[in-house]
């Protein structure tokens, strides 16, 4: 009989990415050489696009 593997996840280390909040509740994690307002108007028209659906 074959065993499954177990799925294994690796999370980036959020030390190493920089932090853009986007309101008082929603925070992004970007590289650190990302500009900060190409994330965050990114983010807010993906979210846009989600809620016309």
């Amino acid at each position: 009989m074959f065993e499954k593997k177990p799925v294994v996840y690796k999370s980036p280390d959020l030390s190493k990415l920089k932090e853009v909040v986007i309101d008082h509740r929603t925070k992004i994690y970007i590289a650190p050489d990302a500009d900060v307002e190409e994330a965050k108007n990114r983010y807010l028209s993906l979210m846009q696009t989600r809620k016309l659906r």
